[in-house]
């Protein structure tokens, strides 16, 4: 059967695909992608989150932090976050040459995601045609969207979360929702809303969960002009075939996050693009390990193995004898209050024979056994939060009140500031985290991209319009 086609939507004033180009922080997408993806037509998103700043010579500057406590180190990425923006999304606007629309996305988890949002919007008015935002229940996106007359895209997971948002807050400022999107926590790269009510393990069929998302802004009065937007594991157009003109979904539009990181404007190193072309079925994670607390998507890479090896050499103990925990821990702490069960005490002796020598307290009363130079690399990140989230669980940072969450720094997790900026970099892409969505492998059978072919934005744009 042939692919139906698509038909443009009116979207800040004027006709657009509805193809919308994921926003991808750190620097995974920038001015070079999403201008080229609005001059193609569509709407493209601007990354707000830390993304790079530019010198004279038109050279990236680097982001360093030397200031002495986490809240100043905090504040100074604040600013980074904010110069960077602005440039991306100026240049961006350069780029799509009037035609298409730039967004911007945000995460509101990230440290100071309102200072930074605000910031952004105050010094980029007329250029930005709407923000998308996750990660988080953003409540405050609508009256924000209303304080500097753009548009506002919620990216949720679940009907349930659109409603609760709705009801708090949208709901006074409904005319400036441009859209829903609909972010798959199955199939999308990146963080996701995956719930407590909802099993990482079995994946659920996203038609009859954006249809009950219909149903509801329904319910609510939204209006039918109001398109859904289906993000994570779209690849192929034609197999959505059944969503597009379906008097049950309303307005669908697409898109698209992990087919853009490999295109001739996509600013990520040529070393993570070419890793995507070996990707198989199976490669890309659905995993726990985020400082947000959140779930999130990505490559089985060395990185993401030494996290799941880490968390396998755990073990539960209790400061005193209690139950099964009948022996004293004797190998990788110091001190004696350490019970654990006998089989537990072998089994850490057996990873301190294998040189994990060092454990590690865990917020959930367990310690995790690691190498000694993994120690001191952990011990050293947790120093040095810059405090990009607005809860760390690695550190235990928090970006308000006494700036701390009050609990134990976990070591089951990492530094994710620390490893975007280096993969976005030119780092080594085996030793950082390497985000993905769960279509990755399709780089490797689409025909579009034998022959080592990398299509521009406007290339990859026209493709996705057949149908392919």
């Amino acid at each position: 059967m042939a692919f139906k086609g698509l038909s443009p939507i009116v979207y800040g004033g004027r006709e657009v695909w509805p193809l919308i180009e994921g926003g991808k922080g750190v620097s995974a997408t920038n001015h070079m992608s999403s201008g080229a993806w609005a001059a193609a037509g569509g709407i493209g998103t601007v990354s707000a989150v830390n993304a790079d700043s530019y010198d004279a010579e038109g050279k990236i500057i680097p982001q360093i932090y030397d200031q002495l406590t986490r809240k100043e180190r905090h504040e100074q990425l604040v600013r980074y976050a904010i110069d960077g923006a602005t440039e991306q999304v100026k240049r961006a606007y350069e780029v799509s040459n009037g035609m298409g629309a730039i967004n911007i996305n945000v995460l509101w988890e990230m440290g100071g995601a309102q200072e930074v949002l605000e910031g952004v919007l105050e010094r980029t008015r007329g250029l930005v045609t709407g923000v998308t935002c996750g990660a988080g229940m953003p409540y405050k996106l609508a009256e924000i969207a209303a304080r500097f007359n753009v548009s506002y895209l919620p990216i949720i997971s679940s009907a349930r979360a659109f409603r609760a948002l709705w009801k708090r807050s949208y709901h006074k400022v409904s005319e400036l929702m441009a859209a829903v999107v609909y972010e798959d926590p199955w199939l999308a790269g990146g963080h996701n809303g995956l719930s407590n009510a909802e099993d990482p393990e079995k994946p659920e069929d996203p038609y009859p969960r954006v249809k009950a998302l219909r149903e509801t802004m329904r319910a609510e009065g939204v209006s039918e002009d109001v398109p859904i937007v289906m993000a994570g594991g779209v690849w192929f157009l034609r197999e959505w075939d059944d969503w597009i003109d379906n008097p049950e979904l309303g307005k669908i539009a697409f898109q698209f996050g992990t087919r853009p990181l490999l295109t001739e404007e996509s600013p990520i190193p040529q070393g993570w693009k070419d890793m995507l072309r070996t990707i198989e079925p199976g490669d890309v994670l659905l995993h726990k390990f985020s400082p947000t607390g959140f779930y999130s998507s990505a490559v089985k890479n060395p990185f993401l193995w030494d996290l799941i090896h880490r968390s396998e050499r755990q073990i539960p103990y209790s400061k005193v004898e209690a139950g099964e925990h009948t022996v004293q821990l004797d190998v990788g702490i110091k001190g004696k209050n350490f019970w654990v069960t006998p089989k537990d005490r072998e089994r850490a002796r057996g990873w301190v024979g294998e040189g994990f020598t060092e454990a590690l307290k865990t917020p959930d009363d367990t310690v995790v056994f690691v190498t000694p130079e993994s120690r001191a690399e952990i011990r050293k990140d947790q120093a040095d939060c810059m405090g990009c989230l607005s809860h760390c669980g690695f550190s235990s940072w928090k970006d308000h009140d006494d700036y701390t969450t009050g609990r134990l720094a976990d070591p089951r997790s990492f530094c994710i500031q620390k490893t975007l900026q280096d993969i976005a970099h030119g780092g080594p892409v085996e030793q950082n985290l390497a985000f993905a969505g769960h279509a990755a492998y399709r780089f490797k059978q689409d025909p579009f991209y034998s022959n080592n072919f990398t299509p521009t934005v406007k290339q990859l744009v026209d493709r996705i319009l057949t149908g392919d």
